[in-house]
């Protein structure tokens, strides 16, 4: 008679239990953090239509972030107690310090571009929130990294430029929606470079995962891996093709938003089936790779 899997029946890697809601928390902060530098990089090219479509962008984008982390952490005061540390080798602190930060660096420029009133302050302000969106962007991956679960854990390289080159992407979609063609050729670019990255990392990234990388083809993440490649290759092209015209621009962009929003479950919904399976050997594997040492072999296991 075998043995049951894992230890005494269970996994050895705790199933992760996050709620869908953390899914839309790392597009909303991924958006909201590109939009930031694109606003910026606007102002600097002496375009305030773009910089201004960005700036609003990202902070619609933010207002729906703190609801989401609060509902996945299920009290407010957890939120609050993250802040009463900073602990440097913890992705959760740091990010809960630079969103923070961050949210009020472009609150203070959102309203200054909205009022008129203190634009020396908002200028500041956008500078404060161009730097401090680009952690922001990319935190997330190392957040899933930062764990256990092999999926993520064994993409640890490859997660940042997955989750990069969808916040551009979504960045520089939602900015082609709101600014008029004649302002949005920078925006349109963004779009599609985020999104070729995208394509391109998720692709690297799967090939080297081998074997671990079936949780993305079959199981609860593989509809949204497949609408996320459909969406994002499908919008990127139509950008090129008529993202001169608002409307074509319009669908295209939205395509890409909905693509990169599709990426993000793919990534959570792989990992729960990835603990599932650490007793087939998974996480030794992410174990042994992480201190330098080939896995052993299944008889020695």
């Amino acid at each position: 008679m075998s043995a049951p899997p894992g230890y005494y029946g269970r996994p050895v890697v705790k199933e992760p239990v996050w709620s869908p809601e953390v899914a839309v928390y790392f597009w909303l902060g991924g958006l909201a953090g590109m939009s930031a530098v694109l606003g910026f990089a606007a102002r600097l090219a002496r375009r305030p239509v773009l910089a201004r479509a960005s700036l609003l962008a990202g902070f619609a984008a933010l207002l729906g972030c703190p609801p989401l982390l609060i509902a996945d952490l299920g009290r407010p005061e957890r939120f609050y107690n993250m802040l009463r540390v900073f602990k440097p080798t913890s992705p959760m602190s740091v990010g809960s310090w630079v969103l923070s930060f961050f949210g009020g660096a472009l609150g203070v420029a959102a309203a200054s571009e909205v009022t008129g009133w203190l634009r020396p302050v908002g200028r500041l302000g956008e500078l404060g929130a161009a730097i401090l969106g680009l952690p922001l962007f990319t935190y997330t991956a190392v957040l899933v990294a930062d764990t256990s679960v092999p999926v993520w854990h064994e993409a640890r390289h490859h997660l940042p430029f997955v989750f990069a080159g969808s916040a551009s992407a979504s960045a520089g979609a939602a900015a082609a929606i709101l600014t008029p063609s004649r302002e949005s050729g920078p925006a349109r670019t963004l779009a599609i470079f985020g999104a070729g990255v995208e394509l391109g990392a998720v692709a690297v990234m799967e090939g080297q995962l081998g074997r671990v990388a079936r949780h993305y083809h079959h199981g609860p993440a593989a509809s949204p891996a497949r609408m996320a490649r459909m969406l994002t290759a499908g919008g990127a092209l139509l950008m090129v093709a008529v993202g001169r015209h608002r409307a074509g621009a319009t669908v295209a962009g939205t395509m890409i938003l909905a693509g990169s929003l599709a990426e993000r479950f793919a990534v959570l919904r792989a990992g729960p089936t990835s603990a599932r399976a650490t007793a087939g050997g998974e996480t030794v594997r992410a174990t042994a790779n992480e201190l330098g040492r080939p896995p052993r072999p299944a008889w020695q296991r």
